[in-house]
């Protein structure tokens, strides 16, 4: 936090302190040639009874060798939490009420100025609560409906590995948007006013369990969005096709991306929407709304954020072929390592104000899947996937899909109550609408916009509120994009 804060004072310094029906049309294919992957890695679970039966026997089991063998019990500290905590506490009270008011919290940078023992001595800080209290006295409350949810799968790196016209490069053109894409857009989008919220700014739960709608205070020009990623488990069937391979905490302390070159060396640095956003907001830390980021759905059959952390990988059990290939290639594989270093990337990732949504366990359609499955999916990633990531009360829909219609959902809705009573308030489809948003006393509920390779070919005027597609288009793309 402290260096965090260090490295945007100066560009704090430089900021002013200055709905309609739509139609609910689902995404249909999120990654094609992801599903079947997702739906070998669910073990066969549709054979017969008996498998099934023996797999949850497993489960228990292996969960219960994993959270007491292999540090899977959240909470545990990573090595440098003690020092990181001394270094917050030593943090200029200045420096944090000017990142405060710059990402538009005001009241809580009025209070700690004001709590300081020498405010009514010092007047800089004197100074810096009525420039906080002058701008604050702007802003107005943004009308929630018309809050828009955009997001994207991993971002390529190499183009010319991704589209190098094997099996996955017209999956990969569809559905996936390169680094320089995305800066542009990024960049785009600022130059508009965009400001990264997170539903739960939008929607809060009560005590008693019922939801209540929130309050987003902006001055004028700014935008509020939702930023969200798809699948950022760095996928075995992505090696070697221009994508980062995973996510680390750098000697900084900062998340960065791992990538493996040509040669096989590594290099460190940023690779994927994750460390881009940090670094973006170091910069601009106006494009982040009390410190929010984005959120990260994430599925579990291939571990997540690079690391191997199924328990498929520990007892070796009913492996993919590229399972397989993986612990082949690294015989010195250990998985209690694996999860460690899973859970310090995790945590340092929430540190920073990202957030983790259940994308499902196996990248399930959840409208074409039985309730049943459904259960035994959702156990498997609070098994594996909640002890590294943490608790969610969000969950985005694999495939585009949805639990129920455009008109929302009701008690008879079997799936719906039973996602609420696994704790999930916070649902999102892919719509293809400029807003859809639903807020009611039980659940929150908002389509995402894909900023693709599809939808920038071939929609190009439906994307021209955040951007122009003509300014931020990459050459190097193969067209024309394959279509659905």
């Amino acid at each position: 936090m402290r260096k965090r804060i260090a490295c945007v004072t100066a560009a704090i310094l430089s900021i002013s302190l200055g709905v309609s029906g739509c139609g609910l049309i689902p995404f249909e294919q999120d990654i094609p040639f992801l599903s079947s992957r997702a739906e070998n890695a669910e073990t066969e679970k549709k054979t017969e009874q008996q498998t099934i039966d023996e797999q949850d026997a497993d489960t228990e089991k292996s969960t219960e060798d994993t959270q007491q063998d292999d540090g899977l019990n959240e909470g545990e500290q990573t090595d440098n939490e003690d020092t990181e905590e001394a270094d917050e506490k030593q943090e200029n009270p200045m420096e944090q009420a000017a990142l405060m008011a710059a990402q538009y919290d005001y009241d809580g940078a009025i209070e700690l100025l004001k709590s300081q023992p020498d405010y009514e001595s010092n007047t800089d800080m004197q100074s810096a609560v009525s420039d906080y209290e002058n701008t604050k006295a702007t802003c107005t409350e943004y009308p929630l409906e018309q809050i828009t949810h955009v997001f994207f799968h991993t971002l390529i790196k190499d183009t010319a590995r991704a589209f190098d016209g094997d099996s996955d490069s017209n999956g990969y053109n569809q559905y996936m948007t390169t680094i320089d894409e995305f800066n542009k857009i990024i960049q785009s989008m600022y130059d508009k006013g965009y400001v990264m919220v997170s539903p739960h700014d939008m929607a809060v739960i009560n005590e008693d369990g019922t939801m209540s709608r929130g309050s987003i205070m902006l001055p004028p020009g700014k935008i509020p969005f939702v930023l969200s990623q798809d699948d950022v488990s760095y996928y075995h069937y992505m090696d070697g096709d221009g994508f980062a391979s995973k996510l680390v905490v750098d000697s900084n302390g900062e998340v960065k991306n791992e990538y493996i070159e040509d040669d096989g060396s590594v290099s460190t640095g940023d690779y994927d929407m994750v460390p881009l956003i940090d670094t973006f907001v170091k910069e601009h830390p106006d494009f982040s709304y009390h410190g929010r980021k984005g959120i990260l759905a994430m599925t579990g059959y291939d571990g997540v954020l690079g690391y191997r952390t199924d328990i498929a990988y520990k007892t070796g059990k009913k492996l993919q072929d590229d399972q397989k290939k993986f612990l082949e290639d690294h015989p010195d594989f250990n998985y209690k390592q694996e999860v460690k270093n899973a859970k310090k990337v995790a945590k340092a990732m929430k540190a920073e104000g990202w957030e983790f949504a259940s994308h499902t366990w196996g990248h399930k359609d959840v409208a074409a899947t039985s309730l049943d499955d459904l259960k035994r999916d959702d156990k498997k990633w609070k098994k594996y996937v909640a002890p590294i990531l943490g608790e969610t009360d969000m969950i985005i829909f694999a495939f585009g899909a949805d639990i129920g219609s455009w008109e929302g959902y009701s008690a008879d809705n079997e799936k719906y109550e039973f996602y609420k009573s696994q704790g999930y308030r916070y649902f999102c489809n892919v719509d293809s609408s400029q807003y859809f948003v639903q807020i009611t006393d039980d659940y929150f509920r908002q389509g995402r916009r894909n900023l693709d390779g599809y939808r920038m070919y071939y929609n190009p005027e439906m994307l021209s509120d955040l951007f122009d597609v003509s300014e931020v288009w990459d050459s190097s793309r193969p067209t024309p994009v394959p279509g659905m």
